[in-house]
């Protein structure tokens, strides 16, 4: 009976352990597949990383200097993807990314410069907050910055 006993619990901690295991490397993975997508215009790819109902939300300043929050929702967000004109090439540049994680919980920072057609448009960062789910790794929601001044371009 004893011996029972100690693999059950060798065998409980290989299982939180392996469950444990997701890396920033990992979540590095789920962002760059996100953006593959972004940039490619595959939604379909976009959506593999995504949950269903993905709240978004962007952050900004107005031309009247007012501090802004524009909610919307990852289905917004698709749409204009796979409806951009095919002569328009968007290209959003990440800077750096800034990983942690927690269990079932991962946040990852992503600064950034966008180009439109070769042109630089604006700068920011990403907040992207990912979860396991029954599907695997998702990203759960996402909020940006936006900026046209302080930019770093090349």
């Amino acid at each position: 009976m004893k011996i029972f006993v100690y693999v059950s619990i060798f065998l409980s901690s290989i299982f939180i352990s392996a469950q444990s295991n997701f890396t920033e490397a990992d979540a590095r993975g789920v962002i760059d597949t996100f953006f593959e997508g972004f940039h490619q215009g595959d939604t379909v790819k976009m959506r593999s990383v995504m949950v269903k109902d993905l709240p978004t939300q962007t952050v900004f300043t107005n031309k009247e200097g007012e501090h802004m929050v524009n909610d919307s929702n990852g289905e917004d967000f698709i749409k204009a993807i796979g409806n951009r004109p095919a002569e328009q090439k968007w290209e959003e540049r990440l800077l750096d990314y800034k990983v942690q994680i927690d269990g079932n919980l991962a946040h990852v920072w992503t600064p950034y410069e966008f180009w439109l057609n070769g042109s630089f448009r604006h700068c920011g960062a990403n907040a992207f907050t990912l979860a396991k789910t029954n599907d695997g790794w998702k990203i759960v929601h996402l909020i940006d910055s936006r900026r046209r001044s302080s930019c770093k371009t090349e």
